[in-house]
């Protein structure tokens, strides 16, 4: 990894995180605001493959974790997870089509949110999965499928960018 797409990938999880804390908070529809780290992470990995879905979600979950987070790596393990299964399926489809990706980063969502529940609630014998699927987990699943469908296509060009320049300079050393 060069530091160009280093600094990229963080200047990128760096924004998504105060807009997603900040700007689109007080953007939300009924307490709901879009999860574009989920985008980050997700795209990444469905770019670029598994490890650097892996490497994203630790630390767009690490971010999270040590600002909203009550147990240090709890976020962590869960964006890590997401986005290394996201990005074993990196081979298999094309990331210049938009509709699977999208499919992707909204599946994503939902199993962040299922989780969360899971880990978070129903281990506390709050059982009540119909209001929470409803109120929180497919509202928040389908505000970051909208703002993905913008935000996708800018992830992937650049990535495209630091790629092409990763081409040239290799060029010149051949």
């Amino acid at each position: 990894m060069n530091i160009r797409r280093f600094l990229t990938n963080f200047i990128l999880v760096l924004v998504s995180f105060i807009l997603q804390t900040t700007v689109f908070r007080a953007l939300d529809f009924g307490d709901t605001a879009p999860n574009l780290l989920m985008i980050v992470v997700a795209a990444s990995g469905f770019i670029k493959g598994d490890k650097s879905g892996l490497i994203m979600g630790f630390f767009s979950g690490l971010l999270v974790d040590i600002f909203f987070g009550t147990y240090l790596g709890f976020f962590a393990l869960i964006y890590m997870y997401l986005g290394f299964i996201v990005g074993k399926f990196h081979e298999v489809f094309f990331s210049q089509n938009i509709v699977i990706p999208i499919v992707f980063i909204t599946v994503a969502d939902f199993l962040f949110g299922f989780i969360c529940y899971v880990l978070m609630f129903l281990f506390r014998t709050k059982f009540d999965i119909g209001y929470y699927m409803l109120n929180v987990i497919l509202p928040e699943m389908v505000y970051t499928a909208i703002i993905a469908i913008f935000f996708y296509p800018f992830i992937l060009y650049l990535n495209n960018r630091i790629d092409e320049r990763e081409q040239r300079s290799a060029k010149k050393f051949v």
